[in-house]
């Protein structure tokens, strides 16, 4: 049987966890078993700049970093399913990649 793949990132993870909340309540409201979500390893993007503007004097530095949280959620490839997760509302900083596997 085929499979959907639905592949979730955001650096926002309380933007991430309602929209994982409504897939799994589509999911067990069809009856269908669902697999995941299964956390990938956050990815973390580290910069670090001079805190002077000119680029004198002490050697004093900001750090800034972004976390990207990744989920994967598995489920069988159904129209009954698939329909109401393609019409939720989605946070623009959660990207949402949706594939077909078999």
């Amino acid at each position: 049987m085929a499979k959907v793949r639905i592949k979730l990132a955001s650096i926002d993870i309380a933007a991430l966890n309602p929209v994982i909340a409504s897939i799994k309540d589509i999911t067990m409201r069809a009856g269908v078993m669902m697999r995941g979500p299964i956390p990938l390893p956050t990815r973390h993007l580290k910069v670090t700049t001079r805190k002077s503007p000119c680029g004198n004097g002490t050697a004093t530095f900001d750090r800034f970093e972004m976390r990207v949280h990744r989920r994967i959620i598995d489920i069988p490839a159904e129209d009954r399913i698939l329909h109401p997760i393609m019409k939720l509302q989605i946070p623009r900083s959660v990207q949402i990649k949706i594939e077909m596997k078999d």
